[in-house]
């Protein structure tokens, strides 16, 4: 089997690549974040996971103060080798708030679509036809759905 390598060396990445840590067991994403050469290795040599702080410029073992380590179960590189995907068997929460997952804050689609922030500097009519053009696309895709399904109903009563 030929040995896969990490490219830390693709444009604009600053020589790093993103990690997404999952929970082997329960396949949820912990954590997302970044590793260098030194911390990729570390992380293959140890079996803990290491990553590159970009805020302190300097490199961190997950758990190292905390506790909450993440004993290395796989590793998988993607199409590109450019982002790294690990399983892991945590010991302790991954998130620095306490939280078993660094993801916890849902985003509402609609409500955040048509924000303020969001919307910005649009025009009231722009964000009208957005609003419309939106609206109409939901209502489009549930009229297929309701016709699929009442066409499969009749269909189904025709053969009784």
């Amino acid at each position: 089997m030929t040995q896969v390598r990490a490219d830390f060396n693709k444009a604009n990445q600053n020589g790093l690549i993103p990690a997404i840590v999952v929970d082997a067991k329960t396949k949820v994403v912990l954590m997302l974040a970044y590793m260098n050469q030194e911390s990729y290795e570390k992380t293959i040599v140890t079996r803990q996971t290491w990553f590159w702080s970009r805020e302190r410029q300097e490199l961190w073992h997950k758990g190292a103060t905390s506790g909450n380590t993440q004993k290395v179960i796989s590793m998988t590189l993607d199409c590109d080798q450019d982002t790294v995907l690990i399983e892991v068997e945590p010991v302790g929460p991954a998130c620095h708030t306490n939280a078993y997952s660094c993801f916890f804050n849902p985003v509402d689609l609609l409500e955040n679509q048509f924000s303020q922030d969001t919307v910005g500097s649009q025009s009231r009519d722009k964000l009208v036809k957005t609003v419309y053009r939106y609206l109409f696309e939901r209502k489009t895709k549930w009229n297929k759905q309701y016709k699929n399904s009442m066409t499969k109903f009749w269909n189904e009563r025709k053969t009784q």
